[in-house]
């Protein structure tokens, strides 16, 4: 995963966005790490999402759907509806794979679209709800990895204790 191809090619506000998206798609990745597959499958909360699910979301619903559908306009991969639901045929390996490579895909339309540039296609289905730039949408990435970070952080905790970041008392 090249974090940092498109940072490369900004400078400014544009290189403090890429690195604050950086540090968060690190953080998905790294409180994550080290779990076995029956716990990255298992439902830890309530409403049933498992943590595999979740980046598989990640991969398929913000990095796939923000930068290559809606910034770059290329058609949707034909996949499934449900990125949420990761069936036990499918190799954790394979879900982690395909997040880095929609990371890469991603940083590749970031590295050539200029940050005041308008989406190439915008979904009917949002209503008045509109990001007018890759500013806006880089903006919106950020949230958005970070909320699910927080959660990821929350399941591994309850999972075996593990914490991202613990400050000090």
């Amino acid at each position: 995963m090249a974090d940092d191809q498109a940072g490369s090619v900004m400078t400014g506000q544009g290189a403090a966005l890429l690195s604050s998206l950086a540090s968060q798609r690190r953080h998905v990745l790294g409180i994550l790490e080290g779990l076995p597959d029956e716990a990255l499958r298992r439902p830890v909360l309530p409403s049933g999402w498992t943590c595999l699910g979740l980046v598989q979301h990640l991969a398929r619903d913000v990095e796939e759907f923000w930068f290559r559908r809606v910034v770059a306009g290329q058609p949707a991969d034909p996949r499934g509806a449900d990125a949420w639901q990761v069936g036990p045929e499918v190799p954790a390996d394979d879900v982690f794979a395909d997040y880095r490579r929609q990371i890469d895909r991603a940083n590749a339309v970031i590295a050539a679209t200029p940050l005041d540039a308008a989406p190439k296609w915008w979904p009917d289905y949002f209503g008045s709800f509109h990001l007018d730039d890759l500013h806006a949408i880089i903006l919106h990435v950020i949230t958005e990895t970070a909320c699910h970070a927080g959660h990821l952080d929350a399941a591994r905790e309850l999972i075996d204790g593990r914490t991202w970041l613990v400050l000090p008392r």
